[in-house]
């Protein structure tokens, strides 16, 4: 059995809509849009795997707030100095593990690419999204979005959400 819970049709196909439309943004540098797919009252976090399995809760991005996501993004665009790159997405099917009420607990696996300005490109990041989505009114967010990364390492500084 591989954990996967009974789900409508109609809020599976919300839940995945809302995954893969999250990744397309951000490979098609749409990250104004980016807090968009989460709740108001949402958390993003980045940790590598080693400290989330330890049950540590420190990672790499911390954002408890949809504004805080609107202020990363502001900061990206206007503030930070980095070298150009874009990210293309690679997710799997995507788990229903649990639900309490109108929030699904759900598990993606993920790898992303980073492609820098003169072409090359490497496997920036693989792991697992492990999220909360609420789904209300024929639309799907994410309440929270716990991004977990194989590698305890990252090779450069994370300005692009993963």
């Amino acid at each position: 059995m591989d954990g996967s819970i009974s789900v409508s049709g109609d809020a599976r196909q919300l839940i995945t809509d809302l995954i893969i439309d999250y990744a397309h943004a951000i490979d098609d540098d749409r990250l104004e849009s980016w807090a968009d797919f989460f709740t108001d009252d949402c958390s993003y976090r980045i940790i590598n795997r080693e400290n989330h399995d330890k049950g540590r809760v420190v990672g790499i991005m911390d954002c408890s707030s949809k504004g805080m996501l609107q202020d990363r993004i502001l900061a990206l665009r206007e503030a930070n100095v980095f070298e150009p790159h874009t990210y293309r997405h690679i997710v799997s099917g995507t788990r229903i593990v649990g639900q309490d009420g109108d929030v699904f607990s759900v598990e993606t696996s993920f790898l992303v690419v980073r492609i820098m300005q003169e072409g090359d490109m490497a496997i920036f990041c693989t792991g697992k999204y492990i999220d909360e989505v609420a789904v209300t009114g024929g639309t799907a967010r994410f309440r929270s979005r716990l991004v977990v990364c194989d590698s305890n390492r990252i090779d450069t500084l994370i300005v692009i959400p993963i």
